[in-house]
């Protein structure tokens, strides 16, 4: 097995280094051949120094720097279009799993063609909570999938359906086209409980009002070009 891990990381200079170390030790006893990559978002720290140092020390790990701030979804985007490896694992830079669960989504790859995480018990403050809990109920009806947890930050993906799927999603609902393009393709769809830890450092930005604005403004004009990329 060959896996492509990569982080979308904004501001995270305390937390990205060991989350890459860490996961660089995982694969290392796990997989053939890895990659790690950071996906550094124009982070105005100093997230970009600290990963090129790691880079440096350890030949499996990459940094790609955006010149500023894109967002979420685009991040993901970079990280997921350049993965070279056949599957590809993703999940935040903010440190709020465990990345040693790799191997309870790898252990599912003969059975599913994307394994989710969900959170076991989500440690967030309770606004987010609740607006997760909205945002999935509404997704799911809208999509009709059906996950536990549409935004988990902890997915293993077949590089394939990255290809096929060719996300447009530029912010927030990324995890959503993702999931959405793969159920309407035909691909299995496995889930596996994760862990979830309270962040020890940086800010959220995912909870800001604009954020959650245009992530519901995409949401609709996703649900119209689904409908029609479904019969394309």
């Amino acid at each position: 097995m060959r896996i492509s891990a990569f982080f979308p990381a904004y501001n995270e200079g305390m937390n990205i280094v060991p989350l890459a170390e860490k996961t660089s030790k995982v694969l290392a006893g796990l997989c053939e051949d890895y990659e790690v990559t950071i996906v550094n978002d124009g982070s105005k720290d100093n997230t970009a120094e600290v990963s090129a140092e790691l880079a440096k020390r350890d030949s499996h790990v990459k940094v790609i720097n955006h010149p500023k701030n894109m967002g979420y979804g685009e991040a993901v985007k970079t990280g997921m279009n350049n993965a070279k490896f056949e599957w590809v694992f993703f999940t935040d830079g903010d440190s709020q799993f465990d990345v040693s669960e790799i191997k309870e989504l790898t252990a599912l790859t003969g059975k599913y063609d994307l394994i989710n995480g969900y959170r076991i018990k989500r440690a967030d403050p309770f606004n987010r909570k609740l607006n997760a809990f909205m945002w999935g109920t509404m997704v799911k009806m809208l999509f009709g999938f059906k996950v536990k947890d549409v935004d988990c930050a902890f997915k293993l993906i077949k590089k394939e359906i990255i290809v096929k799927a060719q996300i447009e999603s530029q912010g927030a609902l990324v995890c959503t086209e993702l999931l959405a393009k793969a159920a309407k393709m035909g691909y299995k769809i496995g889930e596996v409980g994760v862990h979830h830890y309270p962040r020890k450092a940086g800010t959220q930005t995912g909870a800001k009002l604009k954020v959650i604005i245009k992530a519901f403004v995409e949401l609709f004009k996703l649900y119209g070009k689904i409908k029609k990329w479904g019969k394309s």
